[in-house]
Parts: structure tokens; sequence; C-alpha cells
């Protein structure tokens, strides 16, 4: 199937952009930086744009919330296709790391033709948001629901901590 999307929104673009040079700004620059944010498709399927009201800043995840990625996984919407950019920070034997994941969520009770429409345009969506090393596709909610999933499409049984806990 031919996907109907024709354009990658400027916002994307932006959020996209900001997220990668986030680890190269000063500490308190980084708390004012997205540390997940949701993509949906427009009204006219046409568009792929930032999902207004779904983000979470790095800031937002203070000594309150120990659970950065948990934090994450509840803004996902249980019955609708998305797209997602996580930025995540974890540790291997030798050093630190910090890595943009794609996530593309295509839930069970998601109507066919919306998983085929996000299915087909996933592909727009890699050549415009270059440099992203990790990818999750995520059908059913257990596939997202633990960082361990995530752990594993970073690198499996290298790592140390991820988001700053053990696994």
């Amino acid at each position: 199937m031919a996907s109907p999307v024709q354009i990658i929104s400027d916002g994307v673009i932006k959020v996209f952009n900001d997220m990668k040079v986030c680890k190269c700004l000063m500490p308190e620059k980084v708390k004012q930086h997205r540390k997940a944010v949701l993509f949906c498709l427009s009204e006219d399927q046409k568009n792929i744009i930032l999902e207004e009201g779904n983000e979470t800043l790095a800031g937002d995840m203070g000594q309150t919330i120990r659970d950065p990625y948990t934090t994450f996984v509840k803004m996902l919407p249980h019955q609708t296709c998305h797209y997602a950019l996580y930025a995540t920070i974890h540790e291997t034997k030798e050093s630190k790391e910090e890595d943009l994941v794609s996530i593309f969520r295509a839930p069970e009770p998601a109507p066919l033709i919306s998983k085929m429409i996000y299915a087909s345009s996933k592909n727009a969506i890699k050549k415009k948001l270059t440099g992203i090393k990790h990818e999750l596709q995520a059908n059913c909610f257990e596939e997202v629901k633990f960082c361990c999933t995530l752990a594993e499409k970073l690198g499996g049984i290298a790592f140390i901590p991820l988001e700053g806990k053990p696994l």
C-alpha cells in the first residue's frame, strides 16, 4: 500500500532536531528539552504532526518520578496508532550513552486501515529523521510496557542501568 502521507510537519522535524542536540547542552538547559514526544497523523491523514500536549520534558523527571520510561508508556494511547520519540540514557560497562529511540505503536484495537497507513508511512519518517539508531515496534501493550524490551533494542544484556535504574 502506498502511503497517503505527503508531509512530515516542520514541527516534528524541529522537535526531533531539538531532541538530537539536547545531550550537547548545559545541564540546566537539558531540563527544558523533551524526554518523550508523540506524533500522529493529521485529520486528513496526509501529514505527520506533533500531538499537542503529549510530551514529557526532561525537567519533569525530577526527584518525584523515578521511572521516566513508565511515565512515557502512560502517555501512549491504548486504542490508536502513534509514532513516538524517546530520549534514553543508558550505561554499558564502558560508557554512559544517550540515544533517541523511534517507537511505532499499532495497538490491537486500532482500526486496520489506520494500522496500514501508519505502517506504510514509517519509511517517510525514517528518511526525514535521520540518525536514529534504534527502533521499537509495539503492536500490543506488553511489547512496550516494560523497559527491559527497550533495553533489548538498545543492546540487551550489555547494559548495567537504564534511566539510572538497574535492569
